[in-house]
């Protein structure tokens, strides 16, 4: 894993679909447990994804909160 991919979910949006807007760190579970049963996209995103469902499923979201920027 680049930890620089931990930045990226902390910043990057969700391109599309129901959840389009929202930081990947942010996608709810059963969102990321369907691309897991369904396969996640090809690329950056698929493996951005792959990899907020492993953090998600074995409850290490909080590992995220030090990256995140505050808001302003």
């Amino acid at each position: 894993m680049n930890p620089d991919d931990l930045e990226k979910l902390v910043r990057m949006e969700m391109p599309y679909g129901k959840y389009k807007g929202r930081l990947l760190a942010d996608l709810p579970g059963h969102y990321l447990n369907w691309f897991a049963r369904e396969g996640f996209p090809r690329g950056e995103l698929g493996r951005l994804l792959a990899l907020m469902h492993e953090i998600d499923h074995n409850g290490l979201s909080a590992l995220l909160v030090p990256l995140r920027r505050p808001r302003a």
